[in-house]
């Protein structure tokens, strides 16, 4: 059964009615860095990963046919549309809305199952930190008919750029969708800090090394 949106009431409370960025503001001066560090840190990435890049572009390409790049419309910060940019990883024709489909699905092309479980489909996204639309680490964005159901509690997860990887995505990025999971946002939210991000990327790293060697 997926797990239900459980979000405590004390947490609002805590918060004492203010903006989540004044509250980020307030106890973080890492908040008015890590947009600078995100896009030299992305920059760097980007050069060093764009002969990968390449390479996968034209595997997906030789796989199926079809475009080497996904592009869907999430939500932003502030509730800003913007469009994402992914790996293809299924058919052309597959439904761009789905919920979370497992990698065993038929419709996962071989190289998009690798792609998938290593977690390099996400790597496009650079480019979205470059042009400022999403972080290194952060909420993931989501799509804007979740986002149209939210009530004001929940909209708070938009207060920050959305991240290629986060709290949630190290805790259950293969498990539950995560819509459902909206808590785990709002933790990152709440404990935000550059400790948390150093710790948010070595188990991202450790999680793309695992998945690189992963058969089944």
């Amino acid at each position: 059964m997926a797990k239900q949106l459980i979000v405590s009431a004390p947490l609002e409370a805590q918060l004492g009615g203010a903006s989540t960025d004044a509250v980020i503001s307030r106890r973080s001066p890492y908040s008015a860095v890590k947009p600078g560090l995100d896009w030299i840190v992305g920059v760097l990435l980007l050069l060093l990963a764009l002969p990968l890049m390449m390479l996968i572009a034209a595997a997906i390409r030789l796989d199926t046919p079809g475009p080497a790049l996904f592009r869907q419309q999430r939500i932003g910060r502030g509730g800003e549309p913007f469009t994402i940019y992914k790996f293809r990883t299924m058919v052309v024709g597959a439904p761009a809305y789905a919920s979370k489909i497992p990698c065993s699905d038929p419709r996962v092309t071989r190289v998009g199952r690798w792609l998938r479980l290593a977690g390099l489909d996400e790597l496009p996204q650079l480019l979205n930190v470059l042009k400022g639309e999403m972080s290194l680490i952060g909420p993931r964005p989501e799509m804007a008919f979740i986002v149209d159901a939210y009530d004001s509690w929940q909209r708070r997860r938009l207060s920050l750029r959305p991240g290629i990887t986060g709290w949630w995505q190290i805790h259950h990025r293969n498990e539950v969708p995560m819509h459902l999971n909206l808590e785990f946002d709002l933790y990152y939210l709440e404990h935000f800090s550059f400790w948390l991000d150093v710790r948010i990327v070595g188990a991202t790293i450790g999680l793309m090394a695992g998945g690189l060697f992963r058969t089944g």
